[in-house]
């Protein structure tokens, strides 16, 4: 088996984390070993940079300062988990990844597509995901659903504007590379949407034996 890099995207309130492990246990119930990991994040130093970004500042953050923070934290990520988990054969499943970036320095902040790519060739190579889930509803829907779990981050905190931009940057790139992304309805009830990942879970076994 080699390892399969699985990439799980959408702005707030899609509800990554909890199809991420709905996945993920799936796929261990085929025997496969299965990474859980998350972005920014998933190692102790990036998940310190990890809350320089999220938490509210009376600071405000200029947007190249974020770019390069969440590409320190993506560089620590892949050497300390991500690479060394591929390199052993296991599926990493991960709660965002460099779309995100696209689409939220990219879409929402501004900040041109180039200058993004530049970081991303620097801190990855030629390292992409085998596999892009990308989870899509409605930006009221999903601010709704992030209120709800509680106190908003930085992020969530932006107007409504700053995430329409964030899903349309998600579903532009989705249209220009189908063969590597999966749009699925987000705004489903949740059974549904996992009946859309049980139909996805033999592509999925095909490409970890294949």
């Amino acid at each position: 088996m080699s390892g399969l890099f699985i990439t799980l995207e959408g702005p707030e309130g899609a509800g990554k984390s909890t199809n991420r492990e709905y996945l993920a246990e799936r796929m261990k119930r085929q025997g496969i070993e299965v990474v859980l990991t998350r972005e920014p994040g998933g190692t102790p130093l990036a998940e310190r940079i990890r809350e320089l970004l999220l938490a509210p500042s009376d600071e405000v953050m200029g947007a190249n300062t974020e770019l390069l923070l969440v590409f320190a934290a993506r560089a620590q990520h892949l050497e300390g988990v991500i690479k060394p988990a591929l390199a052993r054969g296991a599926v990493v499943l991960c709660d965002r990844f460099t779309d995100a970036t696209y689409a939220y320095q990219g879409g929402g902040r501004g900040l041109p597509e180039a200058r993004i790519a530049l970081l991303e060739n620097f801190v990855q190579g030629e390292l992409r995901p085998d596999l892009t889930l990308v989870f899509d509803l409605p930006v009221e829907i999903g601010l709704a659903r992030a209120a709800a779990r509680g106190r908003l981050d930085r992020f969530e905190q932006e107007q409504r504007g700053f995430f329409e931009a964030v899903r349309q940057a998600y579903l532009d790139r989705a249209a220009a590379a189908p063969e590597r992304y999966r749009v699925i309805d987000a705004a489903v009830p949740l059974a549904e949407v996992q009946a859309r990942l049980d139909r996805l879970l033999p592509e999925l076994l095909e490409r970890c034996h294949g």
